[in-house]
């Protein structure tokens, strides 16, 4: 049987356990042209040392106006390319494998003016009124997905993954609350998401995974739920993702409109319900920093990979001292032996 200290391989992926560092922004790009600097190397080489499995880099704009705020990474130019292949180096030598989150932030981005939209309709009073794409901007932006997917080859991570969930473009594409357009792209929602995963899969090697980040539900009125993102992942699995990573909200706080409060393995079940509808690898993700929490997802077969984000923040160590408590040992550095 499985635990959260089994290795795991899929395609070409071998991970030597089962714990994966999610996706969290940093918004420390202070020199705002999209590429990680010493806090980025630190903060993903120490998760790597604190024996990690899987790292996945914060989301990283596929496009300027794509980022979240204008100190969010980005990978639009070739030009970046070098300071991530000194992060996924140095993450390699600890045993670690790397993957690297593609976004765009969409009617979400702060600092784009204005920002871009499937639809003319914005977030809430706080953010600016988006404008829409036009059908061939859209296409312009899956070629974006192609190009950063075929830059992430370059600097030698693991795998990459899409990001679909959390209220930014392409959960905007294929929810009915946030696509009103008439073009192809309106009158079929996933489309856009179709051809991301597509795109993104011939710029990468076939033995590489592609992963892809999905809200499962949505937490305000008349939003969709677990029936129907199964099958728009449907579309988006067999145009070539592998794994789900299966998260939730993003266009509305959790709680809301029935949906489950904020607490330990509050996600879990919508993986494991994706999983079984689909019969695809998943990880799941949702305050599972408490070591049982996180090793009994695993053992009941819940998911294949358990994703650790506040833990992570609070504890670069947390894969370490996981292993101490579960397993009764780990396998420290030895310039930490002491402190261990």
């Amino acid at each position: 049987m499985a635990d959260l200290f089994t290795p795991y391989v899929l395609k070409g992926l071998s991970l030597k356990n089962r714990i994966v560092m999610p996706p969290m922004c940093q918004y420390s790009v202070q020199a705002e042209d999209g590429v990680p600097n010493n806090w980025h190397f630190v903060h993903y080489v120490s998760r790597a040392v604190g024996g990690t499995g899987l790292i996945i880099v914060e989301m990283t704009a596929v496009h300027p106006d794509g980022r979240i705020t204008n100190r969010d990474t980005g990978i639009w130019s070739d030009e970046q390319i070098p300071a991530y292949r000194k992060i996924v180096n140095e993450v390699h030598t600890y045993g670690t494998r790397i993957g690297i989150q593609l976004g765009h932030a969409g009617r979400k981005a702060e600092d784009a003016n204005p920002p871009v939209a499937p639809s003319a309709i914005r977030f809430d009073e706080k953010y600016r009124t988006p404008r829409a794409l036009t059908t061939e901007e859209v296409k312009e932006l899956v070629q974006a997905y192609k190009e950063a997917a075929r830059r992430a080859v370059e600097a030698g991570f693991d795998t990459v993954e899409i990001h679909g969930a959390h209220g930014y473009l392409i959960h905007q594409f294929h929810s009915p609350l946030t696509n009103r357009r008439d073009d192809a792209y309106g009158q079929d929602l996933p489309l856009f998401g179709e051809e991301v995963v597509k795109a993104v899969k011939e710029a990468v090697p076939e033995e590489m995974p592609v992963i892809m980040r999905v809200s499962a539900q949505e937490y305000v009125d008349g939003g969709y739920g677990i029936e129907y993102i199964a099958e728009v992942c449907r579309r988006y699995r067999d145009a070539g993702v592998d794994i789900f990573h299966v998260s939730s909200g993003g266009e509305g706080p959790v709680g809301s409109n029935g949906g489950p409060k904020s607490g330990p393995g509050y996600q879990v079940n919508l993986a494991e319900q994706l999983k079984e509808k689909l019969n695809v690898p998943v990880i799941a993700v949702g305050r599972l920093e408490g070591f049982e929490d996180a090793q009994n997802v695993v053992l009941n077969g819940q998911a294949d990979l358990v994703a650790v984000g506040r833990g992570m923040l609070k504890d670069p160590y947390w894969a370490l001292h996981a292993s101490q408590a579960l397993e009764g040992s780990a396998k420290i550095p030895k310039q930490y032996l002491r402190g261990f």
